[in-house]
C-alpha cells in the first residue's frame, strides 16, 4: 500500500532537525529520512510517537491516496513463440535506445542458482558435490511456504547481501518443519473454521509456549484459475462437478485443498464426482501451469498464479498469508533484513502491482 507523508514539512514547521526528532522518538536519524522520502513505512508505535513529538495526529502525518498510481510505459515486445497475453507479467530491459518488454513464464528456461549437486543419498541425508563448499559468509534465511510472491523478496534484498531460500510446500508442512526446527520461518494461509481466523489459532496450538513470532506478509484473493477467456464458462465451484470440466488439485494440508473441499461440501458435490480431483500439483504455480498448458480446465490458487500465466480468475475467498519465525532466528541478520523489507513502501507497492495483494497490514506483528 502506498502511504504518503508530510513528515518533513511538519518537522520543519515545528523547528526540529531530523536528529532532534529521532532522539525524541527513539529511532535513528536515517530512519527519519527514510520515512520522509517514503522508502520506509513505520509501525504503529513509531507513528504514534512521531505524532506525539510533533503534537499532531497520525492522520496529519500520513495519508493513503484513494487510488494506487501506476505509470503506463510503452515498450517493444520480445517474445519467442508463445503470444503474450493481457495481464501477463513482464520484465524491462533497455537495449541501446529501445525499451524491451519480456513476458515472464513460471517455467524456468535457465539453470536456477545452485550451490552443488547430489552425489548420493540415504533415507534422510545426502552427499553433495560443491565447487566452493558452503558459503560461510552468506546471510541466508530458510523459509518454507507456498506463496509465489515470496520470490520477490530476493529481488529487493540483493543489495543487502541477504538471500531467502524458499522451499515450496503446503502450509501444514511448512509449520511442521518450523516446529521440527528444520526451517527458520514458515508461511501459511490456514482458516480455523471454529473461529473464522487465519493461522493464529493453529499456530497457538502447535507452539503453546509462544516460541514463534508471527508477522503478516499480505492479504490475497484465492479463487478459480481458468483458461484465458474461460472457454468452459465455469462460474463457481458447483461447475467443477460437470463431466466436461477437469481440475488439478493441491496436496493434503494445503490451504487451496481445504478451500476446494469446503466449497464442494457446500455445493453437495462428492470429490469422486470431480474429474482430476486426485491429480496433484505441488504448488500454486504448478497448478496454474497445468491450466495454461491445457491439461486442466481449472485449479484453485491465488490471483498471483493467474497473473503469472495470463489466465482468468474468479475470486472465492480473501485470505491472510502470514510468516511465522522461530524466535531464535529473529536475531539473524537475514531475518532482520526481511522484516525491515516488509515495512518498506517499495516492496509493498511491488506486492500490490505484481501479485495483486493487499498490503494494508504487511509487516504487522500478530503474535
Amino acid at each position: 500500500m502506498v502511504v504518503r507523508t508530510r513528515l518533513r514539512e511538519i518537522r520543519k514547521l515545528r523547528g526540529f532537525s531530523a536528529a532532534d526528532l529521532a532522539h525524541r522518538v527513539g529511532v535513528s536519524r536515517q530512519t527519519i529520512y527514510s520515512i520522509e522520502d517514503g522508502s520506509f513505512v513505520p509501525n504503529t508505535t513509531v507513528s504514534l510517537q512521531l505524532a506525539r513529538a510533533l503534537d499532531v495526529t497520525v492522520e496529519e502525518i500520513f495519508s493513503i491516496p484513494e487510488e494506487l498510481e501506476h505509470e503506463s510505459i510503452s515498450a517493444d515486445l520480445l517474445a519467442a513463440d508463445e503470444p503474450a497475453k493481457q495481464g501477463q507479467l513482464v520484465r524491462f530491459c533497455r537495449v541501446d535506445e529501445r525499451l524491451m518488454a519480456i513476458p515472464l513464464s513460471a517455467e524456468p528456461a535457465y539453470l536456477p542458482p545452485a550451490d552443488g549437486i547430489i552425489e548420493s543419498r540415504s533415507r534422510h541425508s545426502v552427499s553433495i558435490r560443491s565447487p566452493a563448499g558452503f558459503p560461510e559468509n552468506a546471510q541466508r534465511l530458510l523459509l518454507a511456504g507456498c506463496d509465489p510472491a515470496l520470490s520477490l523478496l530476493n529481488e529487493l534484498l540483493g543489495s543487502s547481501n541477504t538471500e531467502i531460500i524458499s522451499v515450496p510446500c503446503s502450509s501444514h508442512r511448512a509449520l511442521e518443519w518450523l516446529k521440527q526446527r528444520r526451517v527458520h520461518a514458515a508461511g501459511s494461509h490456514l482458516l480455523d473454521l471454529a473461529t473464522g481466523e487465519y493461522n493464529i489459532p493453529l499456530i497457538r496450538r502447535l507452539f503453546p509456549n509462544g516460541s514463534v513470532r508471527v508477522v503478516n506478509f499480505a492479504v490475497w484473493e484465492q479463487g478459480l484459475v481458468l483458461a484465458a477467456g474461460n472457454p468452459k464458462r465455469i462460474s463457481s465451484i458447483a461447475d467443477l462437478g460437470r463431466k466436461d470440466v477437469t481440475i488439478v488439485n493441491r496436496e493434503k494440508g494445503s490451504g487451496s485443498r481445504a478451500l476446494l473441499d469446503t466449497g464442494l461440501r457446500r455445493a453437495g458435490i462428492k470429490p469422486d464426482r470431480v474429474k482430476g480431483y486426485s491429480t496433484i500439483a505441488q504448488g500454486h504455480l504448478s497448478a496454474g501451469h497445468a491450466v495454461a498448458a491445457g491439461t486442466a480446465d481449472c485449479c484453485i490458487a491465488p490471483l498471483s498464479a493467474s497473473r503469472c500465466f495470463g489466465l482468468d480468475f474468479i475470486p472465492l475467498a480473501t485470505e491472510r498469508f502470514d510468516l511465522s519465525f522461530n524466535k531464535a532466528a529473529l536475531e539473524l541478520p537475514a531475518a532482520k533484513a526481511l522484516l525491515d523489507l516488509l515495512n518498506r513502501s517499495r516492496f509493498q507497492r511491488k506486492l500490490e502491482t505484481i501479485a495483486g495483494y493487499d498490503t494494508a497490514h504487511t509487516g504487522e506483528v500478530l503474535i
